[in-house]
Parts: C-alpha cells; sequence; structure tokens
C-alpha cells in the first residue's frame, strides 16, 4: 500500500480502524483524538485514533509505504505508536514503527508489553505526531465521517474529540451515530442501509445537517431511489466480488435555490471499498463514460476527479433537480445458480450495476428517465388517444362499443369523450414507458394495450418469466 500524505495516512488508519469495528459482532467505538499541547512544541499536533473491533495484526501496518513528498515538508517525523490486542490474547502489546526506514526488518520496534489480569476485550490504538492545523484536519475528518455515515453501520458509534492543552473547557466532542436520525432495524442488508444512507445524505445537504432540510426537501416523495446489485463468483480473482450502486433524483424547490449544495447540479459519485470510503478507481470512471446515458434520458458532459469523488456535469439537467450516486464494492460468500455465472471484470460489473439502478428507477417510477425516443412518440400520445376515442364513439355498432368500454374497463354507459379519451391516452403512454427499457428486458414480457381473456391461457408463460426474473436485481457476471 503506497500513501500519497500524511493526511491519507491518517485517513487510512481511519478507514481500517471503521473496518476492524465492523468486523465485530459488539458494539464498538471509534475514537479519533487530536490535542495540542502549549508546553511543547505549538505547532504539533499528537493524533490517536482508537477503536474496540477485532484486534490488528502487524503486516497491516508494515505494509504501509509512504511516497517521498510525505515527508518533505517535516511535517512529521514517520514513527507510528501501535497499542493492540484481541479478545483471546493474555497481554496489551506496544509496538513502534519508522515508516521512513526503507528495509523492513527495521521498521518494527517491539515495546515492553502490560498483562490483562485476566480482562477480556480487544483493540487497536494508533498514535503519531503531525504539524498541522487542526481545524484543517477536524474539517477533513469530519467529511470522512460523513460519508463513513452513508453505510449506516448500525454496531459504531464515532467521536471525533479536540483537545487544546489541559484545559478541560477546551475540549470539544462530536458524535456521529449510524441510526440516530431515520434508524433502520438491525436485520436491514447491506443494499437496504446504502439506500436509506444516501437518501439520509441528500436529505441533510451531505450530512452536514442533523435532520431533513425541511426548506428543500418538504416530503419524502421529492426523492426517488433506484438500486442495482451486480455480482461475480466465477473466477478466483473476483470470488465473492459484489457491487452495489444506488441513485437518488432529488427535486428541490425553486424556493429553496439558496439551499444547493457545493457542487450545485453536478452529480456527486461516492465510492466505497469492503466497507469504508475510498477513492473512485479508474475502471469506475471508465464505467461511467461508457454508459448509454441517451437511453435514460439525460447527456452526459463530463466527469472530473475531486476530493477522491467524482463529479459528473450533465449537459441536459432540468433545473432544481439533483442526482447522487454511490457505488460500494465489497467481498461476501454468495450461492448463486451456476448456469447463470459468467466472468466480467471491474469495468462492466459496475456499469452493470448502475444500469440495473437506473432500470429500477424506471421500473418505479413512471414517466422518470425516458429516453428521447419514447419522450417524442410519447408526444403524440393525445392525439392519437383522440382519434380513436372518436372512432369509438361515433360507431353506430353498440357491440363494438360496448367490447371497447370492456377492454378499456370503462362502462358501458354514460361515460363522456374527455374520460375516454384520457383513459386512452394514459395507456397508450403506460406502454410507451414500458417498452422504453432494456432491450433484453423487454423482450420477456410482452407488453400489451389493452387486455383480454387470452391472457389469461398464458399462465404458464408467466410463470417462467418469474422464475427468469428473481434474478434481475443480482446480475451474475
Amino acid at each position: 500500500m503506497i500513501i500519497a500524505s500524511v493526511r491519507d495516512l491518517c485517513l487510512q488508519l481511519i478507514s481500517s480502524a471503521f473496518q476492524r469495528c465492523h468486523a465485530s459482532e459488539d458494539l464498538c467505538r471509534l475514537s479519533v483524538i487530536l490535542k495540542r499541547s502549549p508546553q511543547s512544541d505549538p505547532h504539533s499536533v499528537l493524533i490517536s485514533v482508537s477503536d474496540t473491533g477485532v484486534g490488528s495484526c502487524l503486516e497491516e501496518f508494515g505494509g504501509v509505504k509512504l511516497r517521498k513528498e510525505a515527508f518533505g515538508a517535516q511535517i512529521w517525523d514517520g514513527l507510528l505508536f501501535v497499542t493492540a490486542t484481541s479478545i483471546d490474547y493474555d497481554e496489551i502489546y506496544h509496538y513502534q514503527f519508522n515508516l521512513k526506514e526503507n528495509v523492513s526488518a527495521r521498521r518494527l520496534t517491539r515495546l515492553p508489553s502490560n498483562p490483562k489480569n485476566g480482562l477480556k476485550f480487544s483493540g487497536t490504538e494508533v498514535c503519531l505526531s503531525i504539524i498541522e492545523s487542526i481545524d484543517v484536519l477536524v474539517a477533513e475528518f469530519s467529511r470522512f465521517f460523513q460519508k463513513i455515515l452513508i453505510l449506516k453501520i448500525p454496531n459504531v458509534a464515532i467521536e471525533l474529540v479536540v483537545e487544546h492543552g489541559d484545559d478541560p473547557g477546551s475540549r470539544y466532542v462530536n458524535v456521529f451515530l449510524a441510526n440516530e436520525w431515520n434508524p433502520l432495524p438491525i436485520s436491514a442488508s447491506n443494499l437496504e442501509r446504502l439506500k436509506s444512507g444516501l437518501e439520509d445524505y441528500v436529505f441533510k445537504h451531505g450530512n452536514t445537517l442533523s435532520t431533513k432540510c425541511e426548506l428543500c426537501f418538504s416530503s419524502w416523495e421529492h426523492l426517488k431511489v433506484g438500486s442495482g446489485v451486480a455480482c461475480c463468483t466465477e473466477s478466483h480473482k473476483y470470488s465473492g466480488s459484489v457491487m452495489e450502486a444506488v441513485i437518488v433524483i432529488s427535486e428541490i424547490s425553486e424556493v429553496a435555490s439558496t439551499c444547493l449544495r457545493t457542487h450545485g447540479l453536478k452529480t456527486e459519485v461516492l465510492y466505497f471499498k469492503d466497507f469504508s470510503p475510498c477513492p473512485i478507481p479508474q475502471s469506475s470512471l471508465k464505467a461511467l463514460t461508457s454508459i448509454d446515458w441517451k437511453s435514460y434520458g439525460l447527456s452526459f458532459g463530463s466527469v472530473v476527479v475531486q476530493g477522491g469523488f467524482a463529479l459528473v456535469e450533465w449537459e441536459n439537467l432540468p433545473p432544481y433537480v439533483q442526482i447522487d450516486i454511490v457505488l460500494h464494492h465489497y467481498h461476501e460468500q454468495i450461492t448463486i445458480p451456476s448456469g447463470r455465472l459468467k466472468t466480467r471484470r471491474d469495468q462492466n460489473l459496475i456499469k452493470k450495476a448502475i444500469r440495473l439502478a437506473l432500470d429500477d428507477l424506471k421500473d418505479n417510477f413512471a414517466g422518470v428517465l425516458l429516453s428521447a425516443q419514447a419522450l417524442k412518440i410519447g408526444s403524440y400520445a393525445p392525439d392519437l388517444a383522440k382519434t380513436i376515442s372518436s372512432l369509438i364513439l361515433s360507431s353506430n355498432d353498440s357491440e363494438f362499443r360496448k367490447e371497447c368500454f370492456s377492454f378499456l374497463g370503462l362502462p358501458s354507459q354514460g361515460i363522456g369523450g374527455e374520460v375516454v379519451e384520457d383513459c386512452i391516452k394514459e395507456r397508450l403512454i403506460t406502454v410507451v414507458e414500458m417498452n422504453d427499457r432494456d432491450p433484453q428486458r423487454s423482450k420477456e414480457i410482452p407488453t400489451f394495450l389493452f387486455e383480454d381473456d387470452h391472457m389469461q391461457d398464458s399462465g404458464s408463460q408467466d410463470e417462467e418469466f418469474e422464475v427468469e426474473g428473481a434474478f434481475s436485481s443480482m446480475d451474475i457476471c
């Protein structure tokens, strides 16, 4: 592992601590303490990252490598002080790592250990001293924790503590709890937590608020959420590899335009790797640019990387509409029918998960993400509905009119022309929307403008489609 800067090292230490807490089945605490002591160097900040998760291993720190630029500004002496123990250990072990040392065998110094006196607990603390502004560190760590909250891991409580010297009154504590607002049941799946976490992130303007912004989002209906999961299990490289994608489309009131987030109408694409925020990889960027966005009514403009996440700019996004995307790639053992296994690279895995999330939005929200072709065809629906309605109502054949009304689900008498016209128009638009989907999925179930008795005779086909579609939310590579 090669790390570019000391700040990135601190974020990596926090990330590792969070992963150790997630791996534990017990309630855990992750604490980050920043302390500046005026008695020593007034510009030096002592950073402590501690957790009560599963114990760490020496390889976790011994394999860390930093670029030479990280030591160039003389802001850090290269020393890490580690205290660690596991539940089945009888002692608490202390180590010193010198990351400036190029020879691996010379990096580690074992310090005297302490007995646990029969107590059963596990945890890790990592300490280092750097020359940096506390305000800068607090802002960066807070943003990192705000992103971690998207995962909504229920067994981890996070606290950020700032101490200026030995004065108790100078102590500042900020606690980050995943289920503090809009809680989920413990039994919720990873995908359900990711969906709820991104909803909260959008509602609270990047988790900078303690609750939903009522000015921008007066009701939950302002959010449309879609999700998709793609998996690979065939090859050794992708064994148990899962890619989850969640997309949120929010409509913000024009009167609340002053509350728009820092990135304006650009789409923020967040990336998580094995339950921790991570810089978005190149494969994800390539996947974003290779998706056929036009088939979803979106015109892709450009994508840039900023602060580890991607910002996508659209050429045709309506005013006051915001799109947010989160991707989570992790490894998990899953059982999949072998006949549906294929091999897929990371880029295609990401692409498929995003497409499934887009399809999920189209399936659950009428009129959302329609292609330009569907919008064009749909624009003819009013005139066509008016023509068909006139043909029905002007017919002198009462049996024909009765049969048409039956097909439309309308009573045969006392119906005005506008009602018939609106009913036909709605059915036409529904068919257009249903056919404006993935071509492969559209072939599975034929779309009929009017229901008839012959549909009742195809029950066996419906059962076949239901079995085939049971895997639609988990596409296998």
